[in-house]
């Protein structure tokens, strides 16, 4: 059973991207077509930004969606100093190797059903991550979009972001419109496509719809 408990801070990483980037939220705001109001809500856990919305915050800012799962850094601890015969380098390596465990339960090579992270976008659509490899800039995930469920809260908002992208179908039913097209979904049913390619999903069916979805980046 999945731990929904374990959800990656993600309001908190988009902040601090943006403030590393010296981006004001209105300029965000104002760069992807959302209000300022709506940033600062979701940089303070207020509210969950949609698929769209989110794929929006992290083209703009430069950052993968899989960025967004990883944990903020934490301030390095002060008990912790090289060695006086080590290397001027040395602190910079134990800081990469703070990381790296700091990571590790995420990076896998194997992910447990209670361990993986989730995350509860908006308009009924959930996100599990699956995996992930250090510096390597896929998303890989199980998704779930709830009856009535829609990759923007906008009705007829069509979303296009970097890489490439695979899904399957694993049971219920999805609606892909891509480009000018639409393509009924069905379990079994697979699909890959350009994701700068306008696109969205939504659920019309009754009951939930849940893939394997896994996008390569470029």
């Amino acid at each position: 059973m999945v731990n929904a408990s374990v959800v990656p801070p993600i309001g908190e990483r988009i902040r601090q991207e943006r403030l590393r980037k010296g981006v004001s939220a209105r300029a965000l705001a104002r760069e992807i077509g959302v209000s300022a109001s709506l940033i600062s809500q979701i940089e303070t856990e207020k509210s969950q930004p949609s698929v769209s919305t989110l794929y929006a915050i992290t083209t703009a800012l430069g950052i993968s969606v899989e960025d967004i799962f990883a944990q903020v850094p934490a301030e390095p601890a002060a008990s912790v100093s090289a060695p006086a015969s080590a290397p001027a380098s040395a602190p910079e390596t134990i800081s990469a190797l703070q990381a790296l465990g700091a990571a590790r339960r995420r990076i896998g090579p194997v992910v447990r059903a209670a361990e993986r992270e989730v995350l509860t976008l908006d308009s009924g659509v959930t996100w599990e991550l699956l995996g992930q490899v250090p510096d390597v800039h896929t998303d890989f995930l199980r998704i779930t979009y709830q009856p009535g469920g829609s990759s923007s809260s906008s009705a007829g908002l069509l979303m296009r972001h970097s890489g490439t992208e695979y899904g399957h179908v694993l049971s219920g039913e999805l609606v892909l419109t891509l480009g000018f097209d639409e393509h009924h979904l069905a379990a079994g049913d697979s699909v890959s496509f350009d994701s700068t390619t306008p696109h969205s999903y939504r659920n019309d069916g009754a009951e939930p719809a849940v893939g394997i979805w896994f996008v390569l980046e470029q």
